[in-house]
């Protein structure tokens, strides 16, 4: 038995590098959220910064905190073989409950779901020792009743007091400084920046270092003993420092930012840890406990006091763990993901909002502008207009596609360290994430970012997320009280089930979230065109433009095709089901993206000359059209092919499969030899291919007259005989709307 629990722990690590992966994914957009906004650097510069600040934190950190070992049970009560059924439905139920969230891109709290889950496990195991105890224990001998109570507290507080605190100060801020910060940071930029910088200081020092295994004995003592004077010399300072580097034309809200974003990297990895490698490490610690006992008791009688002391966690485990982190942060593209949902969500500018609409959100606007006329009813009419002044956004300073300025990005960092440092001080759990979040929601309400043409989308995204922080805690409690509850009562066998289970929502997440990638790369890739087409101002360049984003396109949709219809036809001769489902899956995703492809067809139209417009914009159209018909007809070629086989319907007789392969060939060829002139945009052999389409579909005509004939003489099954004459006729429409695309495209790129 202890060989197979030992084989447990190793799985347990395992997962733990999956969870430090995940989270990182998750975490990322704490402490990357302002630089990334507001390109304070370069992309690489703020990852070279937040990987450092991550590799330092977690080779600094302790690595444990006690809510891993005894922070929501009373270890006392519970033996070995109890704490690794909790464990284990907890690292299980956090890796694939992270990683849901991560394909969604939405932020999570990995402190909160570390939490219910460990609440959930727990709940889970005292209620079975309850039973079974015949009254001699009570839940709360074996809970923590307080700990959980005060996480949950901690939630309400942490989202309220951000986003109060976020938009008061950046208010205040935007005041000071205007959209034109340049101008108006002669006076006000020395302070700012020393009260920046100080805070931060204050933050790395009580939040980000206070647990870290070097600040112990005299140092630990001297600093927190001295705080006062620490933190008065800094800003004294810091407030000269800044002063004189903007003297020296250094950008200091470009100092403070980065700063910012080290130091809440810095505190991300050293004290968050915990919530990835606390529960293997626990678990580990278990085991080794066990085992000094050489023996003399069972995993079943092994009662874990052991886990009340406090842990010293090896220095190879942290490296390591800075080591996966850093890794995680550099390759993970649902990093990325979640850190555009909340960049979008406090970008300055409108655009293709993300979220949808939602009735609280209506209303929510419809009474914030109710009261907001009521107020500024009796503001004074000279004081508002000073105010509007100060929100003239028409002179905002932004980097160079930046979602917002740097003096927001710079009251979120510091704001955020700042609130999460005091509510340390006061032995608050806040979650980084929630804080961080809401200061940047806040600070985006307050710099007007969210207008009438966009408040009711930005207000349904943050319903949304704040949504998913409570769904978190509940999904967490329960899926570990259930997984909990059926590795107890199933054994091994129900771990294994477990483990397996895990794996596959895993992999499935996975493929989930790289067919999003793929859709959203479409998008990407049409919003880059529609950018290009409005910062054109030439007419002559707009319309060559246009034409190579057209080129592009019909090719596009030309190779699909070829591809395709090879495909559809082979899944169908063989009998594939499941290729001719993939076909399927890919027609509707080139659907979706020709509806976006018009968008710009809509633009390029605007950006020509008028008589061009008229002209071109119609050949356009036309060439849309017909490409959207292509992909249409072999839709309906695959779906009655898909649902023939799937019913397992009679196949294809030999004849059917020679006649009908020899056509899919030359069609094959045909597509990809008219895709190759579209894209060399030279047309002068196009005639040959104009007349080897009238061949084409002369041939693909005799086809149904040879099957009509066959089906006259009661040969064969007369269903497969429909799916068969539905292709061939599907298959002229491909080859007669490819000749027509040849012939609109021509007209769209020659003079």
């Amino acid at each position: 038995m202890e060989t197979f629990y030992l084989f447990l722990i190793i799985f347990l690590f395992v997962l733990a590098v999956f969870d430090l992966s995940v989270g990182v994914s998750n975490d990322a957009v704490n402490f990357l959220n302002s630089a990334i906004g507001s390109k304070a650097a370069s992309f690489k510069v703020i990852m070279v910064i937040a990987t450092i600040g991550i590799f330092v934190g977690a080779s600094l950190s302790n690595g444990m905190m006690d809510i891993a070992r005894h922070g929501i049970y009373q270890p006392q009560h519970f033996f070995f073989s109890e704490i690794m059924c909790i464990l284990l439905a907890v690292m299980l139920t956090d890796v694939v409950l992270l990683d849901i969230f991560n394909s969604l891109g939405m932020p999570t709290s990995t402190t909160v779901s570390l939490v219910f889950e460990l609440l959930g496990g727990t709940v889970a195991i005292s209620l079975i020792k309850i039973a079974n105890s015949n009254g001699a224990l009570q839940l709360g001998d074996l809970l923590n009743t307080d700990k959980a109570f005060t996480v949950i507290l901690a939630i309400f507080l942490s989202v309220a007091i951000a986003f109060f605190f976020g938009a008061i100060v950046q208010y205040i801020s935007r005041l000071i400084f205007t959209f034109n910060y340049k101008k108006h940071a002669t006076y006000f930029i020395g302070l700012f920046g020393g009260l920046a910088a100080t805070s931060i200081l204050y933050f790395m020092l009580i939040k980000g270092l206070k647990e870290s295994s070097f600040m112990a004995g005299d140092l630990k003592t001297m600093i927190y003993s001295n705080t006062d004077t620490i933190v008065w010399g800094a800003l004294v300072f810091f407030t000269i420092l800044m002063q004189i580097l903007h003297w020296l034309k250094v950008n200091v809200f470009k100092v403070v930012i980065l700063l910012g974003t080290f130091a809440l990297a810095l505190a991300f990895a050293g004290n968050d840890l915990v919530n990835f490698i606390g529960v293997p490490l626990a678990g580990y610690s278990s085991y080794m406990d066990l085992m000094a006992q050489g023996g003399t008791t069972t995993t079943d009688t092994f009662l874990m006091e052991s886990l009340l002391e406090p842990a010293k966690t090896p220095w190879y485990f942290l490296v390591g763990s800075g080591l996966i982190m850093v890794v995680a942060l550099a390759t993970s593209k649902k990093a990325q993901a979640v850190i555009k949902t909340s960049v979008d969500l406090a970008r300055q500018s409108d655009g293709n909002e993300n979220f949808g609409t939602s009735p609280v959100a209506r209303v929510l606007v419809r009474t914030c502008n109710n009261v907001s006329s009521t107020i500024l009813s009796v503001v004074p009419l000279r004081v508002k207009d000073w105010i509007d002044s100060r929100f003239n956004n028409n002179e905002i300073i932004l980097e160079d596609k930046a979602s917002f300025d740097l003096v927001r990005a710079s009251v979120n960092v510091v704001l955020s360290g700042l609130l999460i440092a005091l509510g340390t001080s006061l032995k608050l759990p806040l979650s980084t994430t929630y804080v961080a979040f809401m200061v940047a929601m806040g600070s985006s309400l307050a710099d007007r970012a969210w207008g009438r043409e966009s408040a009711v989308y930005r207000i349904t995204g943050v319903l949304s997320v704040i949504g998913g922080w409570f769904i978190t805690a509940g999904a967490a409690f329960t899926i570990c009280f259930l997984v909990a509850l059926l590795i107890h009562v199933g054994g091994i066998a129900a771990m294994a089930a477990m483990v397996g289970l895990a794996i596959y929502m895993l992999i499935r997440n996975q493929i989930l979230y790289k067919k999003k990638m793929k859709k959203e790369a479409m998008q990407e890739e049409v919003d880059t065109t529609i950018s290009k087409l409005r910062e054109t101002k030439d007419k002559r360049e707009a319309l060559s433009l246009f034409r190579e984003h057209s080129r592009g396109e019909l090719c596009n949709v030309l190779n699909f095709a070829s591809d395709a219809f090879f495909r559809s036809v082979h899944g169908f001769m063989d009998e594939n089901l499941r290729e001719l489902r993939k076909v399927m899956g890919a027609i509707e995703e080139k659907k979706s993206y020709l509806k976006q492809v018009k968008r710009v067809g809509t633009l390029g139209v605007t950006q020509l000359e008028h008589d061009i417009a008229i002209d071109k914009g119609l050949y356009y159209y036309q060439g849309n059209d017909f490409a959207s018909e292509i992909v249409f007809s072999i839709r309906r070629l695959t779906e009655p092919s898909k649902e023939h086989v799937d019913n397992h319907f009679s196949p294809l007789s030999e004849i059917q499969k020679e006649d009908f392969g020899k056509m899919t060939d030359s069609i094959v060829s045909f597509l990809n030899r008219s895709s190759a002139m579209i894209e060399s945009n030279d047309y002068h052999r196009m005639d040959d291919l104009i007349n080897e389409s009238v061949d084409l579909m002369a041939k693909l005509t005799l086809l149904k007259k040879e099957e009509l004939k066959r089906i006259q003489g009661q040969s064969g099954s007369t269903k497969v005989s429909m799916v068969y004459l539905n292709m061939v006729q599907e298959a002229q429409n491909v080859v007669s709307f490819t000749a027509n695309l040849l012939k609109v495209s021509r007209k769209f790129q020659k003079e």
